[in-house]
């Protein structure tokens, strides 16, 4: 493939799918806000292991910022992320305008409980999910894909996404993928970008922390204790921590022990100015 159509219009995009679907073809939405890296090629990857089809949207998406966070200054290198997704041999990208997506009266959003409520990314950033839902749902509806796919790194924004999915009967089937790492363990993510050179060097000691959180955890020490000495770790290293914390990984609801299981990690912590999330299975 050497080009890749790119549609604007919800009517444009319905067009493709629908000819797609009359041909029998199931169709893999990949939602992006761009600043594409090697882990949302993966994600690409992944929606064709599932559909012969992937559409892949870009869009900056202005509900899932606060009003101190960085929707301005968020990276926007469409150029270089069509490139890939050519490479990737990707069949369309969604592109649309904000105008396109919230036009003049828009007035409808998600309200969401459960996984949304969990007082972990929600308790940092209060209104983050309610745009991530919206948006998700009406690219969902917009779309009509058969298979939506999202990485594990933003794990209860996956749990958000797939809850949601079900709730509302979105005819949608979500698929993980698991976090895709630099060599050094760090997770992908485009805000690694913003990471001076000392930091990047430092920014593996969150995935090596809860490594060792989760070992220390399989071999029954008291999790209390062992959660509690992994966050004084992973701050002497540098970090403002946001969080650390245990979590059952269906529901994210507060663990005590090995037996309330399964346990996931979840972690978010700042490095000078940029903030990095992660999470693992224990």
């Amino acid at each position: 493939m050497t080009d890749i159509a790119v549609v604007e219009t919800v009517g444009a995009l319905r067009a493709a799918v629908a000819g797609w679907h009359a041909a029998g073809e199931q169709v893999a939405l990949i939602p992006t806000m761009g600043a594409l890296h090697e882990g949302h090629i993966a994600l690409v990857k992944e929606g064709q292991r599932h559909a012969r089809r992937t559409v892949i949207s870009i869009f900056v998406n202005p509900t899932q910022f606060a009003p101190h966070e960085d929707f301005k200054k968020y990276p926007r290198t469409f150029d270089n992320d069509r490139a890939m997704l050519v490479e990737a041999g990707a069949d369309a990208i969604f592109f649309p305008q904000v105008e396109e997506m919230y036009p003049p009266g828009y007035a409808t959003r998600v309200l969401l409980l459960g996984p949304a409520a969990a007082g972990l990314e929600d308790r940092f950033r209060p209104t983050h999910f309610e745009g991530v839902a919206t948006v998700c749902c009406k690219l969902f509806t917009q779309s009509r894909a058969d298979f939506g796919v999202f990485g594990e790194k933003d794990y209860q924004q996956l749990k958000v996404v797939t809850r949601m999915a079900a709730d509302l009967d979105l005819g949608i089937r979500i698929v993980p993928l698991a976090t895709i790492r630099e060599a050094d363990g760090l997770a992908m993510s485009s805000r690694n970008r913003y990471l001076s050179a000392e930091e990047r060097a430092i920014a593996p000691v969150l995935h090596q922390a809860m490594q060792a959180l989760a070992a220390r955890i399989r071999n029954e020490d008291p999790l209390f204790r062992a959660v509690t000495e992994a966050q004084a770790d992973i701050v002497s290293a540098g970090f403002e921590l946001d969080y650390l914390e245990a979590r059952h990984a269906e529901t994210l609801a507060p663990v005590t022990s090995l037996a309330d299981g399964p346990i996931r990690l979840l972690l978010a912590a700042r490095l000078g100015a940029t903030r990095l999330i992660d999470n693992i299975a224990v």
